[in-house]
């Protein structure tokens, strides 16, 4: 018989690569595995138009996670909703059941989908689409980390792409603290050692923060030096939504 080589479960793996940074975490300077600094995002790839039956829609892509968000409306709402001098927002998290490393987990995620709900109806102004509804369908086509700022961005680029009227795009950077490192943009692999996380969804035109969202445990200072690097990542990110949504008008024009 000849040799046969063979390799630990995915569950022995991460396991094995928790262990591995829980003990880095004790030092005060490691190496991420893909060769960032703490305080330096992954790269970022946006498109709009990702969807044609859609009223607007977009695809973000920040290193392996990548999402596509298809926006609907405004429509008519339905009869039985109570009447409303205002529009409506509704939003939908769905992840593919290929989106984790666990397959035939795909499912709709209620947590994200008012977590999405709550970063976006600060900016969307509702009083222009009174007595109609907008549908906000996101997709997680792969989680690789930072999964809910890559769906918060990814949303408000395919409501401006669908002409909704908002104060603001709306951007979002989430931060990981582990040990006594703060990381900006973590991968999965840094999520699950993580002690804890913040996610923050700003309109950085404004100064105004939309989401919040601390888990784990945090000092002031931690707090504060970690909403200081994701405003500032906000804004740049912001910047890089606002080229994208230019190029598609140019091209469209």
């Amino acid at each position: 018989m000849a040799a046969s080589t063979y390799s630990p479960s995915q569950g022995a793996e991460r396991r094995q690569r928790q262990q591995q940074m829980r003990r880095l975490s004790i030092q005060s300077d490691w190496d991420r595995s893909d060769g960032r600094s703490f305080i330096q995002c992954r790269p970022a790839f946006l498109r709009t138009g990702a969807a044609n039956a859609a009223s607007g829609s977009a695809y973000a892509e920040f290193g392996t996670t990548k999402v596509i968000v298809s926006v609907f409306g405004p429509r008519e709402s339905k009869k039985a909703m109570a009447y409303s001098d205002i529009g409506r927002l509704n939003c939908n998290v769905t992840f593919t059941t290929f989106a984790t490393s666990v397959r035939g987990q795909g499912s709709d995620n209620k947590v994200y989908s008012a977590m999405l709900h709550k970063a976006l109806e600060g900016a969307v102004m509702l009083e222009t689409f009174p007595k109609t509804t907008v549908d906000v369908f996101a997709l997680v086509l792969e989680s690789g980390g930072s999964d809910l700022p890559v769906i918060i961005s990814c949303a408000s680029l395919a409501l401006a792409d669908a002409g909704i009227m908002m104060y603001d795009l709306v951007s979002s950077v989430s931060v990981s603290c582990i040990g006594k490192n703060i990381l900006i943009d973590p991968t999965i692999e840094e999520e699950i050692c993580q002690d804890g996380s913040l996610v923050l969804a700003c309109m950085p035109a404004r100064n105004e923060v939309t989401q919040l969202t601390l888990t784990g445990e945090w000092s002031l200072p931690k707090i504060d030096e970690a909403m200081g690097l994701c405003m500032d990542a906000c804004v740049k990110l912001t910047g890089i939504m606002r080229t994208c949504l230019k190029e598609s008008a140019n091209l469209s024009s």
